[in-house]
């Protein structure tokens, strides 16, 4: 069956079957191809010390083969890279979203100074393919990748923490991981879909599986202001008691004393026009997306057809907005234009991710006036 290449630089964004494929990769029968992101090696004794001082996860005493996740925040603490982290003894392998290779090696190289570490893009020379536990993950562990990385996303990291209320996280069964192969043998790792069972599946079902655990990426959910409080990320990519990196003190400030401008939400989409909110979707209080004067609370990151679940799409929303408000989406492919007609709507439910109140976890007594 041909894949239809409307994803990301030419990789699959479906084999023909959306939902038959989301299923089979929620299954772990399927394997995605994210031959289109990039992967960074770094090498050297002080590699894993030198990453952990500019970053935001604790990296010192990784263990050879441990997984985890770190983020690359600017001076005020906003999102720049979100980094998929493994070492293997010798290299660090970096799997990092499309475009930003590139980028993070450029930075990286320029923060070596006298230190023992070697940088390089190595997205030429090798690719990453994904599949959930279950006969792919196998199948792909016996064909011998160069690194595997497992996602963290199903609990909490040591030295991190949730703001999503409740004891069962909506990622608490997640078992994706991402397998680094040389890019000649992608051949014979599609040849694997061919055999035991095993399928192609395309970008659109890990969107669609990505949404509905509340797991945030950089390519779809990261604007310029996001912070990882904003996206609960501080769950899996932020050491909260590690030493001092870029952009540490807004971490710190927000989650002791502040709390994050905007809360990550899913919505439940009503359906009815069969067309999903394009990315940068405005949202409205429920009535007011057509009015002309009313104002966005906030914007869709990406939607998702779920083949449990319907329509579903997260979004960020001012913290102003209550956690039971009803919203309204603008449809159509301008959607995410405020000066732009309104031709459609889609009614949303929220699920709270963030809550309101996350944040301000220490009380700083108050002097009264003098």
């Amino acid at each position: 069956m041909a894949p239809d290449d409307g994803g990301a630089q030419g990789v699959a964004a479906h084999y023909g079957e959306p939902l038959p494929e989301q299923r089979a990769l929620a299954e772990g029968r399927a394997i995605v191809d994210l031959s289109h992101r990039g992967i960074v090696a770094v090498t050297g004794d002080d590699r894993l010390s030198w990453l952990h001082s500019m970053t935001s996860q604790q990296l010192i005493g990784l263990a050879p083969g441990e997984s985890t996740e770190t983020l690359l925040l600017d001076p005020n603490g906003r999102i720049e890279r979100a980094i998929r982290l493994v070492d293997d003894g010798a290299c660090t392998w970096l799997l990092v979203d499309e475009g930003s290779a590139e980028p993070l090696t450029a930075f990286l190289t320029r923060m070596r100074f006298a230190l023992r570490v070697e940088v390089r893009d190595v997205s030429d020379e090798y690719a990453a393919v994904l599949a959930f536990a279950g006969p792919a993950s196998e199948a792909l562990r016996a064909a011998g990748p160069a690194a595997e990385w497992r996602d963290p996303w199903a609990a909490v990291s040591r030295g991190g923490v949730q703001y999503a209320r409740g004891e069962l996280h909506a990622g608490a069964e997640w078992t994706a991981s991402q397998f680094v192969f040389p890019r000649d043998a992608l051949a014979d790792i599609a040849s694997l879909t061919q055999q035991g069972g095993l399928r192609p599946a395309g970008l659109l079902a890990l969107d669609a599986l990505e949404v509905r655990a509340w797991r945030p990426s950089q390519h779809a959910d990261v604007d310029e202001r996001a912070i990882p409080h904003e996206l609960d990320w501080l769950r899996t990519a932020v050491h909260l008691t590690k030493g001092c990196y870029r952009g540490q003190e807004t971490i710190a400030k927000v989650h002791n004393l502040g709390h994050p401008p905007r809360r990550l939400v899913l919505l439940h989409l009503d359906g009815v026009s069969g067309e999903l909110p394009v990315p940068g979707a405005l949202v409205f209080p429920a009535g007011a997306a057509t009015d002309p004067a009313a104002r966005p609370v906030g914007r869709v990151t990406r939607a998702a057809l779920h083949h449990e679940w319907g329509p579903i799409a997260l979004a960020l929303v001012k913290r102003s907005v209550a956690e039971d408000a009803a919203l309204e989406v603008r449809g159509g492919a301008d959607a995410a234009d405020p000066q732009a007609p309104v031709h459609e709507t889609h009614a949303a439910a929220q699920e709270v991710i963030v809550p309101a109140d996350a944040g301000r976890t220490r009380e700083i007594p108050r002097l009264g006036r003098l």
